[in-house]
């Protein structure tokens, strides 16, 4: 986003904060305070990830006086949220030193700061769910504290229930990263399981089951979707901790099976350059699409291969782009996906490509009467 509209101090703090801060925060709302000028931006809210969804702090500076700190609102659910309490907020940590070192010179200061208020947010929220009377949610949290980076959050509201919601890191016996040859990303992927549990009523006699929902970092949907995942059944009865070993063995042996496809379609796209020749692009790395140049008689084309993830048991989508024929917007005619031919995943790869060539021969025919006649049309 654009920062000229702030005052430069405020400014730099802001940019070093999204640019260095490990929780993908965002902003919004962008607005000013300043009585004189409004068109001096000051205040606006954060979007900051907590327990796998998002909480939202108001964060107003002012611009008459830049050097002071900002001020927060926090959440209309956390009205009770005190982080300068010295019952959460223990002397010496980031929050303290923020505060106590303020220098509005220093642009990594907001990022202290924010990181701070998250680190008492944390223990705000795990003494609250400590409160709940719920013994099946206190036996949860005694049954798992010894996991690392566990966050939890209490919800409720007039127009909603009680609920006690848990963020919980997967911990499993290998680096996805090292997984995949040549990998391009930066940071270890992760995946998580929330678990959203129903605080039980006085009038109920027994406990529901949880809601179970993966999330991943964004980077590993281009190896492996957790929305692909069938989790494994909660029975009756059965705890946290007995239920994660069994969920890890599942991903770790998904995930293994993830990279085995890398290579199947990697062969796949080489079967494809015995009928298309070499592509004209391809992802190297994880092999999730590929563009081809082909021809029917003097009617050149190019076909996009999209792969998924549970290729083969999935086949590729396909496009077709014309080489000679433009739209009204000067863009060149394509087709819409294609997953509709002759597929099995039980073929042998060289199989596959020689049927999809096959249909891409008839095809061929069909694209280009179609180019035709959206070139008559305009």
């Amino acid at each position: 986003m654009a920062f000229e509209a702030f005052p430069p101090l405020i400014a730099d703090q802001l940019h070093y904060l999204l640019n260095h801060s490990s929780d993908s925060i965002k902003i919004e709302n962008v607005r000013s305070g300043n009585r004189f000028n409004p068109r001096i931006l000051d205040r606006f809210t954060l979007v900051i990830p907590y327990c796998l969804d998002a909480i939202k702090w108001d964060v107003i500076y002012n611009s008459e006086y830049p050097s002071a700190p900002p001020d927060f609102i926090f959440g209309p659910d956390d009205e009770d949220f005190m982080p300068c309490s010295s019952t959460i907020a223990p002397v010496d940590s980031l929050l303290d030193k923020a505060l106590s070192e303020w220098n509005n010179q220093d642009s990594t200061l907001l990022l202290v700061l924010i990181q701070g208020l998250r680190d008492q947010y944390v223990a705000y929220q795990r003494k609250r769910v400590g409160q709940v009377d719920d013994d099946r949610v206190k036996f949860e949290i005694s049954t798992v504290l010894t996991r690392k980076r566990i966050e939890m959050q209490m919800t409720s509201g007039a127009d909603k229930p009680e609920e006690v919601k848990f963020a919980v890191p997967l911990v499993m016996d290998m680096s996805v990263n090292k997984l995949v040859v040549g990998c391009p990303w930066k940071n270890e992927q992760k995946i998580y399981l929330q678990v959203v549990y129903p605080i039980l009523r006085k009038y109920e006699s027994a406990p529901s089951s949880p809601r179970l929902k993966l999330v991943s970092s964004s980077d590993l949907k281009a190896l492996f979707s957790v929305v692909d995942v069938k989790l494994p059944p909660w029975m009756d009865g059965m705890c946290l901790a007995e239920y994660l070993p069994h969920l890890e063995e599942t991903l770790e042996r998904q995930i293994l099976e993830a990279v085995s496809a890398i290579v199947v379609r990697r062969s796949f796209v080489e079967a494809l350059t015995l009928f298309l020749g070499r592509p004209l692009e391809a992802d190297p790395t994880f092999c999730r699409k590929a563009s081809f140049l082909a021809t029917s008689g003097p009617f050149p084309f190019v076909v996009h291969f999209f792969f998924p993830t549970q290729f083969p048991k999935q086949q590729p989508a396909l496009m077709l782009q014309s080489c000679q024929h433009l739209n009204q917007l000067s863009e060149p005619v394509k087709l819409n996906l294609l997953t509709d031919y002759p597929w099995s995943p039980r073929w042998e790869v060289g199989r596959m490509a020689e049927r999809l060539c096959d249909f891409l021969t008839d095809e061929a025919v069909n694209f280009k009467k179609y180019c035709n006649e959206a070139l008559l049309q305009h």
